[in-house]
């Protein structure tokens, strides 16, 4: 059973991180670069980021349960387990405060500005609004991803009873 849930640990880490790393490396400076304007880049990039945040609420909520069942069966009890549950609630609050507030509140300012952010002037108030959250969310998404490489780093850390036999 060891097994079994390590590799859905396994598998909800590579889905989130793997998501991440590909939005952020590929598909937003892709659809920047390759659609005719920056209000359809815009369009797609938020489409995307909806995608990735509802596959990270399922990836970390898997990764989560699969961790605490180690845990709770006592199959792995090492410290690096406790760490990557406060990880994985912080990735996971992160995720929701983006998706659930940042992510709204720039639509109603799209919205406001005639539905074309790119068209209104810099310092007209909702753009500047829109501004500020679009870095705050770069900033979550970052945020993240940094979560996300360093449960990469912590998930394969042997287990206490292995240390011990490597160890004696």
């Amino acid at each position: 059973m060891t097994s079994f849930f390590r590799i859905l640990r396994l598998f909800g880490l590579v889905a989130w991180v793997g998501g991440l790393v590909f939005f952020i490396a590929a598909v937003t400076p892709v659809a920047f670069r390759v659609l005719p304007d920056t209000h359809t880049a815009g369009a797609v990039v938020r489409g995307t980021l909806v995608a990735l945040h509802r596959i990270g609420f399922g990836a970390g909520l898997v990764y989560l349960v699969a961790t605490l069942a180690l845990i709770g069966t006592q199959r792995d009890s090492h410290i690096a387990r406790a760490v990557e549950v406060l990880l994985v609630i912080g990735m996971l609050l992160i995720t929701s405060y983006s998706h659930f507030s940042v992510l709204p509140r720039m639509e109603n300012d799209r919205l406001s500005l005639g539905g074309d952010v790119t068209k209104a002037a810099p310092d007209e108030p909702a753009r500047r609004h829109f501004d500020r959250l679009h870095g705050l969310s770069v900033k979550l998404e970052g945020a993240v991803l940094l979560g996300g490489f360093l449960l990469v780093c912590l998930a394969p850390l042997p287990r206490r009873s292995e240390l011990d036999r490597i160890h004696s």
